[in-house]
Order: structure tokens, then C-alpha cells, then sequence
């Protein structure tokens, strides 16, 4: 492959280190010329390292800068160009506009953010960029969060892949650096003295550090506009004497090398070099908590993490490490082998390669691709949008490149939080635009055929199926539930349009197995699976506390959840009220209130806790937390009593017992499923002594039957994926 990679060619620290690391290892094994903008040290270090390089004056004229790009566009003739810098993505986009080559650009950082301070050049350079941006075709993002950031401001996520940043570890030394015992333990940071890197904070954070260890030095390794500030800052907090401000530092590994703790405390980030660098050294690190950092440093494990601009918390992390020598030693070691194994030069290469492949087998594709997915997503629910990150994780595993276009309530909120587009569920006219692209339709989990909530409702996604097929993508109905459907005339034309439209249908359970042979659905492969939820991972033990205390909740108390709605039929609260107070009163355990649906639920949950003995401790939960959290805080519980469908799938896919209050046949059908008795229907619900047997029942089988019945479902389920990859490897065919 022929790869031409434009530099703005100003590039200092990590977004030099960036471009030319990268430009080492691809030029291995592919055809590569460096077009730098500027004469300097990128372009002088790139010849050195044997680069094919090629760099012009510093010009402040467009056109001269054009004609030379252009014609050593010309002159090698390239796959595709990889911009880096505003000047670079001007230019590569007015190249683009005349060759058509893919142009893509890696976003080293936030846009908006990169001219702090600077008016000038954020209304010049700043706005040429913005332009250029919005008129390339890919986009690099170097973190998570820098792709986040991209798809909020409307880019297409299905043009934008992230890598992080990776360093040459393969000369990095095994054993851990000596601790320092006797002498100054040194605060070090390499980053621009600039605005946006904070250094204020860094200061603020060392002097009060500082004044319960006296051991402590601060090194700045640097230059920018903030320096004699900072230095002034420094006098002001009577520390000039344990602050040294290094400079420029040309040799980093051996800066990192006699650095004790590495800091960050930028307000802004993608994903910052200096911590790999430190990493190397074996230094541990302490960071604020923005862009790509969380990927590196786990909280607590590999480093500490603090909230941008929280000086006490950040000098309280500094001071623990200063006086823990083993704690240094133990985030140190866990750092250096997360950033071997995951943040490697070689992986990064491995990566950015098959991005160009992406790319190359995206220019040669013809006809439909990737798959339109239908469901009750974009409502705040956790059920559904857990069955929407595991669909997506699914198909995902069958082609990485699929492109999807999700529906949605919130078309917003679901674009980023599953970097997929979507489009509002009731825009006709964007439904059909989609279908005309897409391979497969996707009718998702959960029970959207069914008239309880209203007969349109049926009549909608019964429409979506037939407008599918019609457009003429095949049809999928993944992870389902079917019914109730109570109407007779509802029934026949739901049996009509399901062997008419689907080819496969998998259901979640057993009672919706039975509804579609009583309506006479026998056209469809169909395929009794699980939800698709239950092979969600939980978050580590580490997250799942942090998940814990940011509601208030200890650990370490043995707990029983609630999960409640708000139902007609919930008339009698106190029941379940005195049934929480019976299971701390007899097994010590904590009533916790944990909302599926927010805001909906957090009302009941107070409801009933307002109900409680006085002397029964509780927690209700108000915060929204990612389904993987929540997944681990419920299977953390002793036992979940819950109304909501997926509180019960989370808690068994979790392995802890549970006990179903049941509003609706969904609920029923899921306990009858994992081979229980433990549930009581909500209309039926006449004392507390109901719950309480049931309390009792699920506590004496324990945890070892819920991890049991948990491996099962998890089985079934992959049977979901199995028949979606069928079904598209037919497509393809």
C-alpha cells in the first residue's frame, strides 16, 4: 500500500512522537512519504530515522503550499493520505477535492481547546481547521473520549476509529526501578506550559503534599507561555526552592528515568504520551480523569485518578504514594505491564493497518451493507438499552465494519452512547433511506410485538417488518418477547405479517414460543434462545465499588435489592417495605433501592423506603450507571426481589438468587424458564408474608444454583448470534 501522510510539520512532544513512531513502523512494510509543511526538527528527525521525507518553507502562502502537495501527490501517487495538524488537513482536503484519494486526519486533541488562550490563532488557524474537519473523509481519534467528543458534534461514527497511542517497548527493562529510600522523591511532568495542561494545579497540589513530606521535589520538564507565571505561582506558595523547571527535555526516558511519581492534571486530553513514557520507567502515575487516561490508569490498580482542577484530592494521592513504598512499587508494576500489553508501537501499527484496509475495501465495496435495528431504545430504560449494546456486540463480532442505523426515541444520546448512527424512530422518510442501504432488519430484543400498551404500537413495528421486506432487506427478530396479544383480529394479522416478513425469529422465552404456534407462525426458522443480555460482562470489582460509593453504599454490607416500578396494580407498598425490614431483621441484610428505569423508578423506590422500620438501615440509588456496573452491583446482592424483567436477567446473568414480582407474562415466563417458583404476581400481592417465604426459598438454595442457571442462559443466548451471522453470511452470498 502507497501512504502519504501530510504533518503541519510544528509538531512538539507526543504529536511528533505520534507521527513519526508511526511512520517507522508502517514504512516496514509498506510505501510511505512524509510531506511536512514546515522545515524543523520533525522533518530533520524523520530523515534521520530514514524516513522518505519530504519538507518545504515555512510559507504563509495556501497556493505555493497547495502546488507542492499537489504535485508530490502526483509525483508518488498514493492509496490514501493521513493528515496530522490544521494546515495538514487544509491542504489534504483541497488535494482530496481534485484526486479523489481518501483523506483521513488522526485527532490528536480536542479541537476547540487547541488555542486556548490564543485568540488569534484560534480565529484563524482554529477555523480553518474546523472547515477542513468537517470535509474529510475518516477520522482517527487517539481515545474513546475523542471520538465521543467528534460524534456529539455530529460526525458520522461510522467514520471515525480510535487507536491510542503506542510506544516501543521492546527494549523497556522487566525488572521495577529502585525505590528511593533517603533522598528527594521527585514529582515529575512533561507536558507544554500551557493553559490547557493546568501546571497550576500541579503546583497547588505539590506544595500542600509537600508540606507533610518535606522530601518531596517537583520537576516540570517543558517550555510555554504559562512558564514565568508558574514560576511566579511557585514563589507565591513559598515552594521555588523544591520546584525546578527543566526546559525543554530532549532525552525523556532518561528524564522519567529519575522521576519517582509521574503526574498529569490536564483539563483536556486525548491520550497523553508522558504516561506511557513514565510507564516505561516504571514510574506510578497519578492523572486526572479526562479523554483516553481512564483506559491506561485504573483507579486504584494501575494509578490514581482525580476529577481536573480537585488540588486536595490530587495532593492527597501524591502523599500516599510519597510515603508508601510498596504502593508505589505495586502501581508502578501494574501500570508498565498494562501499557506493554495494550498500548504497545507494534499494536498501534497492527491497528492503524488495517484502518487502511478498512478504508481501501470501503472504496472498492459495492451494493448493501450493514443492518437497520429496530427496539425501544432512546428511553432512559437499562433493559433496553442493555438489548441494544448486545445486539450491537454480537453483530459486531460477525463483522467489526458493519455499519448500523439504530432507532430511536433519542437519536442523540443512542448515536453516542453506541457510535453508531440513529435516527429518530418515527422519521419515515430517514427509515426508508436506511433500509435501501442495509443487508439485515433487525427487530430487537424485547416485547414489541404486543397490544397491552396499545394496539398503534403493534401496528407500528408490524409496519417496520413488511417496510423491511419490502426494501428488500432480510429480516432477523433477535432475542424477542411475543405477546400478549390480546385482540383476535391483532392476532391473525400478527401471524400474517410474521410468516410473510421474517425468516428468523429467536425468542427469549418459552411462553412466547407458545404464542406464535397458537397464531399460527410456522414460515420463520424459529429458535428458542435467552435475552440477549445475559452475556453482558460485569465491570471489574474495583469499578463495581466505585459504582458502590459514588451512591454512598459501603461495600463490605451484605445487601438485598429492590427493583420497583411504578404500576397500577402496586398498591400495596408496606408489603414490600415490611419484607425488607424482615430480611435485615433475620439475615442482616441492607435494603438497597436500585433504579432500572431513570427517572421513572427512583419515585417508587423512595415510595417504599419511606415505609421502613426506623431502625432498618437503607440506600436508594439515583444515579444512572452503566450496564455493566449495574449488572455488577446486583450480582454483588445476596438475593434481588425486582418488578422489572431485566433487574431479573442481570441478577441471574450475575449469579445471584432472585425473586420475581410479577406485572406483566414477561416476568412470569422468565422464572418459569430458570426452573423457579420463587415469584407472585403483583395483583395478587396481599401480605408481606408472601415476599418473605420467597425471601427465605431463594437464600436457602443459595448462590451456587443462580451461577448454574446463569452458564445456561448464557449458552442459549449465543444462539441469537448464531442465526443473525446465518443470515448475513446469506446476504452476502
Amino acid at each position: 500500500m502507497k501512504i502519504m501522510l501530510f504533518a503541519a510539520g510544528g509538531d512538539i512532544g507526543g504529536g511528533k512522537t505520534h507521527i513519526l513512531s508511526l511512520a517507522k513502523e508502517l514504512s516496514a512494510d509498506n510505501e510511505l512519504l512524509l510531506l511536512s509543511f514546515r522545515k524543523g526538527v520533525l522533518a530533520n528527525e524523520a530523515r534521520e530515522m530514514g524516513l522518505n521525507t519530504v519538507d518545504m518553507d515555512n510559507s504563509w502562502s495556501p497556493v505555493k503550499d497547495f502546488r507542492v502537495a499537489l504535485a508530490e501527490v502526483d509525483r508518488f501517487r498514493p492509496d490514501i493520505i493521513h493528515c496530522h495538524g490544521a494546515k495538514a488537513n487544509m491542504m489534504g482536503v483541497l488535494v482530496k477535492m481534485l484526486r479523489h484519494i481518501p483523506v483521513m486526519t488522526t485527532v490528536h486533541s480536542d479541537p476547540k481547546l487547541d488555542y486556548m488562550g490564543m485568540p488569534l490563532k484560534q480565529y484563524t488557524y482554529g477555523v480553518i481547521n474546523a472547515m477542513a474537519l468537517r470535509r474529510m473523509d475518516y477520522y482517527m481519534a487517539v481515545a474513546d473520549r475523542m471520538q465521543q467528543n467528534l460524534i456529539e458534534r455530529g460526525f458520522d461514527p461510522n467514520r471515525i476509529f480510535t487507536i491510542y497511542n503506542g510506544l516501543d517497548f521492546s527494549r523497556a527493562k522487566e525488572e521495577a526501578k529502585a525505590i528511593n529510600t533517603d533522598g528527594d522523591i521527585v514529582i515529575g511532568i512533561a507536558a507544554r506550559l500551557t493553559p490547557i495542561k493546568d501546571i497550576g494545579t500541579v503546583i497547588r497540589a505539590f506544595a500542600i503534599a509537600y508540606q507533610k513530606n518535606p522530601r518531596l521535589r517537583l520537576s516540570i520538564a517543558g517550555t510555554g507561555e504559562d512558564e514565568q507565571e508558574l514560576r511566579a505561582l511557585a514563589r507565591e506558595l513559598s515552594v521555588e526552592e523544591r520546584v525546578t523547571f527543566e526546559g525543554w527535555i530532549s532525552d525523556i526516558q532518561a528524564y522519567f528515568s529519575r522521576v519517582d511519581i509521574n503526574v498529569l492534571a490536564s483539563l483536556s486530553e486525548t491520550f497523553p504520551y508522558s504516561l506511557l513514557e513514565g510507564a516505561y520507567e516504571h514510574c506510578p502515575a497519578v492523572a486526572s480523569r479526562v479523554g483516553g487516561i481512564p483506559s491506561l490508569i485504573k483507579h486504584g490498580e494501575s494509578g490514581f485518578l482525580f476529577e481536573p482542577g480537585d488540588v486536595e484530592t490530587f495532593a492527597d494521592y501524591i502523599y500516599r504514594l510519597s510515603v508508601d513504598e510498596e504502593l508505589r512499587r505495586t502501581l508502578a508494576e501494574n501500570l508498565f505491564r498494562k501499557a506493554k500489553t495494550e498500548f504497545s508501537l507494534q499494536r498501534m501499527k497492527e491497528d492503524q493497518q488495517k484502518v487502511y484496509e478498512t478504508i481501501m475495501r470501503r472504496k472498492a465495496q459495492k451494493g448493501r451493507n450493514g443492518a437497520v435495528i429496530c427496539g425501544a431504545y432512546g428511553r432512559g430504560n437499562a433493559g433496553d438499552e442493555a438489548i441494544l449494546k448486545a445486539i450491537l456486540l454480537q453483530l459486531r463480532a460477525i463483522d467489526s465494519d458493519m455499519p448500523f442505523w439504530i432507532m430511536s426515541r433519542n437519536k442523540e444520546e443512542t448515536k453516542v452512547a453506541n457510535k453508531a448512527n440513529s435516527f429518530y424512530i418515527f422519521n419515515v422518510f430517514a427509515f426508508i433511506r436506511s433500509l435501501r442501504k442495509a443487508k439485515i432488519f433487525v427487530n430487537g430484543g424485547g416485547s414489541l410485538i404486543q397490544d397491552v400498551t396499545s394496539s398503534r404500537s403493534l401496528y407500528f413495528y408490524l409496519f417496520t417488518l413488511v417496510a423491511a421486506r419490502m426494501c428488500g432487506c432480510r429480516v432477523v427478530m433477535y432475542g424477542c418477547g411475543i405477546g400478549p396479544i390480546r385482540l383476535r383480529r391483532n392476532r391473525r394479522l400478527a401471524g400474517k405479517v410474521l410468516n410473510r416478513t421474517a425468516e428468523i425469529i429467536t425468542l427469549r422465552d418459552s411462553v412466547s414460543l407458545e404464542l406464535l404456534s397458537e397464531i399460527g407462525v410456522d414460515k420463520p426458522e424459529i429458535i428458542l434462545a435467552a435475552d440477549p443480555t445475559v452475556n453482558i460482562g460485569k465491570s471489574s470489582p474495583l469499578v463495581i465499588e466505585e459504582a458502590f460509593r459514588s451512591e454512598g453504599i459501603p461495600m463490605d454490607v451484605k445487601k438485598i435489592g429492590f427493583c420497583l416500578r411504578n404500576w397500577p396494580e402496586f398498591r400495596h407498598p408496606e408489603y414490600v417495605a415490611r419484607a425488607a425490614d424482615y430480611a435485615y431483621r433475620k439475615y442482616g441484610l441492607t435494603p438497597v433501592f436500585l433504579p432500572i428505569e431513570i427517572p421513572k423508578d427512583i419515585a417508587t423506590g423512595a415510595r417504599v423506603s419511606g415505609l421502613l422500620s426506623a431502625d432498618t438501615p437503607y440506600y436508594c440509588c439515583q444515579k444512572k450507571h452503566p450496564v455493566e456496573d449495574l449488572i455488577g452491583m446486583l450480582s454483588s446482592m445476596e438475593a434481588v426481589v425486582g418488578m422489572r424483567l431485566h433487574a431479573l436477567i442481570f441478577s441471574t446473568a450475575g449469579g445471584s438468587p432472585v425473586v420475581g414480582v410479577s406485572y406483566d407474562v414477561k416476568v412470569d415466563s422468565f422464572i418459569k424458564d430458570i426452573g423457579s417458583t420463587a415469584c407472585i404476581p403483583l395483583a395478587e400481592l396481599e401480605s408481606e408474608r408472601q415476599l418473605c417465604d420467597q425471601i427465605d426459598q431463594v437464600l436457602e438454595l443459595g448462590r451456587s444454583r443462580a451461577e448454574e442457571i446463569s452458564a445456561r442462559l448464557q449458552s442459549m443466548e449465543r444462539r441469537n448470534g448464531e442465526a443473525a451471522k446465518r443470515l448475513l453470511t446469506q446476504a452476502r452470498g
